[in-house]
């Protein structure tokens, strides 16, 4: 508990800002450690104070890179809108662990194994002169104070792992190392109810079967062999799984052949037809007749025979 004298001041309708430890309150020595107060929105100012000393400061986050020993503490923040400030936030205890190495021991009796509604007592001892223990569960908040820590009606909630720290009540904020961890388990608590069934009803059983059946039958009225109007969702009377996989396959084959024979009628049939084609007699291609040239006129004809077949029409004598 967070010793000395605070002036509260007026709050008016404000309400209190919460103050956190990041990642814990309890923090080893030489680990960082953050701690953190938080208000409304638009706060004019943030005081984060530790008591017990004349320190303090006007910021809402105080960092320390490094636990040391001086920073243990009791903390508490406020903030101040206008001329109101709000009422302080709940007191923070900054532990520094691992100040004294030698760790105590915990306990548990009867067993770290119990029924829900049982009673256990766990407990924490040590050889060395320290008057305080402290329990801590993982997963808590804070820990819990003393040395026989009895838990009469023991809960699902109450398994996990514990550890005891021990210290002095002249320093309360200097703590030992933590003792070696302490599972204790609520038993039962998985149990599978009696109400629920070890296996599958009949029904459910021979659902897959018929699903089967049925997707085979919508398989053979899609192609064009004539399906089997037989077949039912829900069988009439048990058949062996051996017998129906048989009968599965068989046809799913038959499916299969009737599909491959189809294809292969077609195939032959577009091979004949292209052979058929190739064999038919060309088209009679009449050949172009070669056509003498016309004679040349006669005039021209006159004319060379006249001139001697000299070229120019011009008849030299000798």
């Amino acid at each position: 508990m967070c010793l000395g004298q605070v002036v509260e001041a007026q709050h008016g309708l404000l309400p209190k800002p919460s103050l956190q430890a990041r990642p814990s309150s309890l923090v080893p020595l030489r680990t960082p450690v953050t701690i953190h107060c938080r208000g409304p929105p638009d706060v004019d100012l943030y005081r984060l104070e530790k008591l017990r000393s004349n320190h303090y400061q006007d910021q809402p986050v105080l960092f320390i890179p490094s636990m040391e020993e001086r920073f243990a503490g009791c903390y508490r923040c406020t903030y101040q809108n206008g001329s109101l400030w709000s009422p302080p936030s709940d007191r923070l205890e900054l532990v520094a662990t691992g100040v004294y190495l030698n760790k105590p021991s915990i306990s548990v009796q009867p067993s770290p194994a119990v029924s829900p509604g049982g009673e256990v007592t766990l407990q924490c001892r040590s050889q060395f002169s320290f008057d305080q223990f402290a329990l801590y569960k993982e997963g808590d908040a804070g820990p819990q104070k003393g040395s026989d820590f009895p838990i009469t009606a023991v809960t699902a909630a109450h398994s996990g792992t514990y550890r005891c720290y021990s210290f002095s009540s002249k320093l309360p904020y200097l703590w030992s190392a933590p003792s070696d961890p302490l599972e204790l388990v609520v038993t039962g608590t998985s149990v599978t109810p009696a109400w629920l069934p070890t296996e599958p009803p009949s029904s459910v059983t021979e659902f897959p079967e018929a699903s089967r059946k049925w997707s085979i039958s919508l398989v053979n009225k899609s192609s064009t062999i004539k399906s089997s109007r037989t077949i039912n969702i829900s069988p009439k009377r048990p058949e062996s799984p051996t017998g129906l996989a048989q009968q599965y396959y068989t046809k799913g084959n038959l499916v299969r052949i009737c599909i491959g024979v189809v294809i292969l009628i077609l195939l032959v049939g577009l091979l004949a037809e292209d052979w058929h084609s190739r064999k038919k007699p060309l088209p009679y291609r009449v050949r172009p007749i070669r056509r003498p040239l016309p004679p040349l006129p006669q005039t021209q004809r006159q004319h060379s025979h006249q001139d001697g077949g000299r070229p120019g029409g011009h008849n030299h004598g000798p």
